[in-house]
This record gives C-alpha cells, sequence and structure tokens, in this order.
C-alpha cells in the first residue's frame, strides 16, 4: 500500500494552482532533518495532501509523488533531497487547522503536534478523515 504524506506549501511561494498550472514539479527548498528524512523514505507512487501555509492555513488539494527521493541538483549538499509531485485534484472544499485541531481524530496528528515541520507522514485513518472533511 502506498504511503501518505502532507506536504506544507506557501501559496504565496508556489501554491496548489501553481502545482495544477504546472501539472508536476519538484519538491525542494526543505532542509528540516526530519522533513528530509520523510522525504527520502518516499517511494513513487505515495500520496499527498497539500496544505497552504500563511493566512490560509489549510489541506486544499490532493498529489501524487511521482519519483523516488534524489539529490537537490540545485545544491552540492548531498544531505539536500527533492521528490518530482503532480496534481492529482483539488478538495471540494478546503480543510483549515482550526478544523483540524477540534477533531479528537487528529490529537496525534504531527500537523497538531510538530505545527514547524513542512513534510510529515499521514496515518490511513487521519487520510480517510481529512477526505470526508474535504467533501
Amino acid at each position: 500500500m502506498a504511503a501518505k504524506w502532507l506536504l506544507k506549501s506557501d501559496p504565496e511561494t508556489y501554491s496548489y494552482a501553481d502545482l495544477e498550472r504546472d501539472q508536476r514539479t519538484v519538491w525542494d527548498g526543505v532542509s528540516n532533518n526530519l522533513a528530509l528524512k520523510h522525504i527520502r523514505s518516499m517511494r513513487k507512487g505515495d500520496k499527498a495532501l497539500v496544505y497552504h501555509t500563511g493566512g490560509e492555513k489549510a489541506v486544499v488539494g490532493l498529489a501524487q509523488i511521482v519519483s523516488d527521493p534524489y539529490p537537490d541538483p540545485k545544491h552540492k549538499d548531498g544531505r539536500l533531497v527533492v521528490m518530482d509531485l503532480a496534481a492529482e485534484k483539488r478538495l471540494a472544499r478546503p480543510v483549515s487547522l482550526e478544523e483540524i485541531k477540534k477533531n479528537a481524530a487528529f490529537k496525534d496528528f504531527a500537523l497538531v503536534r510538530l505545527p514547524r515541520l513542512s513534510v510529515m507522514p499521514v496515518s490511513e485513518e487521519q487520510w480517510e478523515a481529512l477526505l470526508a472533511l474535504g467533501k
């Protein structure tokens, strides 16, 4: 079964609409060690939720990991890895962080516990609950 992830993006820098327009992008710019560890664990075919940070603070769309991780071509630092991401579909309605925090199903979710982490795993239960909220 494919792993599930949540990827944070500043919509002013690169939004889900940009991903929809581009259809595919290199997901880069991650430097946090735990987030990089998560990217190294990703495999082609994994699924991802895209979360907008900033004023929006909401899960907005679905995407697919379309490459295994590889060294960031923009940097000579071998610790920095990237992967390729493709848009799948926008959620019918964004799921806000406020809504997530109020829901007991997400009390152990990294989005709530580690709010600064930019890449995090999502359990199957959390994934299904987020998709249901986004309908």
